[in-house]
């Protein structure tokens, strides 16, 4: 992970000496038009930069990157336009802010320092999206090519004012959280693996002052998790389950955070078709965010006492693999038939759920790349929330504001009967298609403690992309849902 050296300026935009400065356009319903921010230099321009842009094919719309030379106008050599899309009433919003920052930091691979005036607009959203715009991993290329833009100034009116610095803080330290969350999901599974996984959450939290404890597969059969040892049975490489503690001042509230961990999803015994199986490297996405956000928090200090409990593991298909038709006793005593190998999420989180619940939270949130009915139910972009309804309807609106989108879903009562089991206390699938997210939200719903809070963003689809890098959202492992996470996060840390 890089992150470009970022700094507050109160100077005349037109007398930054920098190679690149950044201005927004608006794609209006009488052609383009100029963000806040850009007044200089449209003035430069004698009036004319409008004009100029729209001869050049500009439009305004999310995403367009126009680059144009200064001609002299500006210290700057060359002037770049991103794109905020259509403006609703009280101007662009900060996610609009975000991904035009974003695509305007991706378009400037091999520039040394740059300049925006979407600060003018938007300073914490300006910064995240630089922050996640610049983002390469890279680590596993002979040639990386140009490296991202290294020295960006975000323009504001007072750069020494409290709130600009607090603001540009804050939200770095958001950024290189999602970007800690990418550098983990992106990392190929032969070198991330439980046991590999749990050493580098481990340096993560401890470098930061976390409290952090690894039960390895000995730890694990001696306390009875189950689920996890059974879903880990088949692979070489030993389940794990991390455990990481902030303890910050005057905590009023505990947290728990959960994320799903298998480092690589063959579907085990049920085993998924090949077409597509690399990009089940971003099964454990859930751990990643859960972890990356472990450190944000004691990076910023929340006034919270929050527990990450994250079991990893790797399912595969082996001799030694659990089966369809196993019966697995999970920790805490219930037990799960096994009707589906590739179900096996579900089977490791109840386990760290029940085990979190000893702990009393007074909040648990749990996100994993849970099912494949989220991505037919909502797509690759919008992740499912499930839980509590008060709370889910929380987590959703505050992931909706942080630029995430999560969406609130129900779980239907009817459909805990079709987890009924012949065997055992229940099934860990349904025998049908239907309902597929709801049904696993209703699964984890048995092992959360009462009077618990919960909330669970299923993020199967967001969690990676595998088409062409937009805004700030780069190919590969997105770090969603770090920032829904850290969004939380804060609100609880302010109203309880």
């Amino acid at each position: 992970m890089t992150t470009p050296k970022l700094s507050l300026t109160d100077a005349a935009v037109t007398k930054l000496a920098v190679d690149a400065l950044i201005v927004g356009t608006v794609q209006d319903t009488d052609g383009l038009r100029l963000a806040p921010g850009s007044e200089q230099v449209a003035a430069a321009y004698d009036g004319d930069l409008r004009q100029v842009l729209t001869s050049l094919g500009a439009t305004g719309k999310a995403d367009e990157v126009v680059k144009l030379p200064a001609g002299g106008k500006l210290r700057a050599p060359v002037l770049v336009a991103t794109g905020l899309g259509k403006s609703a009433t009280g101007g662009p919003t900060g996610e609009q802010v975000r991904r035009a920052s974003g695509a305007a930091a991706r378009a400037l691979t091999g520039v040394e320092r740059a300049a925006t005036t979407l600060s003018a607009v938007d300073l914490s959203a300006a910064v995240q999206g630089t922050v996640l715009g610049a983002y390469a991993f890279t680590g596993y290329k002979s040639k990386s090519g140009d490296a991202p833009v290294s020295e960006v100034e975000f323009v504001v009116a007072d750069a020494k004012a409290d709130s600009a610095l607090h603001a540009l803080k804050g939200a770095t330290a958001i950024g290189e959280a999602v970007n800690t969350a990418r550098d983990l999901i992106n990392t190929p599974p032969n070198d991330l693996f439980p046991a590999s996984f749990a050493e580098r959450a481990t340096e993560l939290g401890r470098a930061v002052g976390l409290e952090v404890e690894v039960l390895d597969d000995n730890a694990l059969r001696k306390q009875g998790f189950g689920g996890i040892l059974g879903v880990g049975a088949g692979s070489s490489r030993p389940p794990r389950l991390v455990r990481m503690r902030h303890k910050g001042p005057k905590a009023a509230k505990k947290v728990a955070l959960i994320g799903k961990g298998i480092t690589f999803d063959t579907g085990g015994i049920s085993i998924k078709p090949a077409a597509g199986m690399e990009e089940m490297t971003s099964d454990m996405s859930g751990a990643a965010s859960v972890v990356a956000t472990m450190v944000l928090a004691a990076r910023l200090n929340y006034p919270l006492d929050i527990t990450a409990t994250v079991p990893m593991a790797e399912n595969m298909p082996s001799g030694t693999a659990y089966r369809p038709g196993d019966v697995l006793t999970m920790y805490g005593g219930k037990t799960v038939e096994v009707l589906n190998t590739d179900a096996e999420g579900r089977l490791i989180l109840v386990d760290a759920i029940t085990r979190a619940c000893e702990d009393e939270p007074d909040y648990l949130i749990e996100t994993s790349t849970l099912t494949g009915a989220q991505v037919v139910a909502l797509g690759k972009r919008t992740p499912g929330v499930m839980g509590s309804e008060q709370f889910r309807d929380r987590v959703a609106r505050l992931s909706q504001a942080a630029g995430e989108g999560a969406w609130p879903m129900p779980l239907p009562e009817e459909l805990r009967g079709d987890l009924d089991s012949k065997l055992a206390d229940l099934a860990n699938i349904t025998g049908h298609r239907w309902g597929g997210m709801l049904a696993a939200g209703i699964f984890l719903e048995e092992f959360v403690a009462d009077g618990v809070e919960w909330a669970h963003i299923d993020i199967a689809g967001p969690a990676y992309n595998t088409s062409g890098p937009w805004g700030y959202t780069p190919k590969g492992g997105t770090g969603v849902p770090v920032r829904t996470l850290a969004a939380v996060l804060a609100d609880i840390a302010d109203q309880g």
